[in-house]
């Protein structure tokens, strides 16, 4: 099949445009003049028949033709660009795009991932975290590791391990704690899903603690971490994510008291076709989750 000739600069300049909405942003990417991206653009104008934007005061308006024609173009040079870093350094590299819940790539994954890297060299892992929200569409991830049931709409779900929830705190606000009713005259740190503690209450036998009990809300666990650290009451937090801080005697468990509240799970999209980088990542962290916990994760 003998292709038609493609005039890869013009394409180039409309993308770039068509992202920013603006010759100018375009420019400074491409590094070339406003002028050349906005010939460029009318140079492609002119060979389709179609006007791609609309020229407004203050910026670009894409049209209906420019918003059939950028999809095909953004896949097509995110693909282009994906197979020239795989072939920089004289070797095919994979290059796989992990999502994972900022807790588990800190205080799990990344102590890991250099024993995957010298295993597998041509593959390489690039970590994005998220707060338990992702669009893995958008975010054009492989996969992404995040907490809760399992249950996600259009995607498939391995669970990979319990992450159950119980106290840590400074070493000095623990020996103020003798029983579970002691944590009511501190701080109390949690996460934004509002009925941890009481879960956790009620698996210390305490069926009617406070309606509203006084504490500060995190949208992440590293930072509700970081603050009882510093001493500023007591997070609930999963200590399997925590290890290093317990093992260094940062924080403590004062009570061997635990609430089961969901799981790590390593999701992909059910459309998203199985690589072998992927089924490779997959096999190795299911080994070290087996490494990890054995029969028990």
């Amino acid at each position: 099949m003998t292709r038609p000739y493609l005039p890869l600069n013009a394409l180039r300049a409309f993308e770039a445009a068509a992202r920013h909405l603006s010759f100018t942003h375009a420019a400074d990417e491409l590094n070339v003049t406003q002028a050349a991206v906005s010939h460029q653009v009318k140079l492609l104008e002119e060979r389709l028949g179609v006007a791609l934007f609309k020229r407004l005061p203050r910026g670009l308006m894409i049209t209906a033709e420019g918003e059939a024609l950028l999809p095909v173009m953004r896949e097509s040079f995110d693909r282009m660009a994906n197979m020239l870093e795989r072939l920089e350094g004289g070797r095919v590299r994979d290059i796989l795009h992990v999502g994972a819940v900022g807790t588990f790539a800190v205080g799990w994954l990344l102590p890991r991932l250099a024993h995957f890297q010298a295993r597998h060299p041509l593959i390489e892992v690039r970590i994005s975290t998220h707060n338990n929200r992702v669009d893995m569409a958008s975010e054009g991830l492989d996969y992404a590791i995040r907490f809760g049931d399992g249950a996600w709409h259009g995607l498939e779900a391995q669970r990979l391990f319990d992450a159950p929830l119980s106290p840590l705190c400074a070493p000095r606000l623990a020996e103020t704690l003798k029983a579970p009713s002691d944590l009511f005259r501190h701080t109390l740190l949690r996460s934004y899903r509002e009925s941890e503690w009481s879960h956790w209450f009620a698996a210390a036998g305490i069926s009617r603690p406070p309606a509203r009990p006084c504490g500060i809300t995190f949208d992440s666990s590293l930072a509700m971490m970081e603050a009882a650290v510093q001493g500023a009451g007591v997070a609930l937090a999963p200590p399997r994510m925590f290890a290093r801080q317990l093992g260094s005697g940062q924080v403590v468990q004062p009570f061997d008291i635990h609430a089961a509240l969901g799981s790590y799970w390593l999701t992909r999209l059910k459309s998203r076709k199985l690589s072998a980088a992927m089924a490779t990542f997959a096999n190795w962290l299911f080994e070290e989750v087996r490494l990890a916990y054995g029969s028990k994760a």
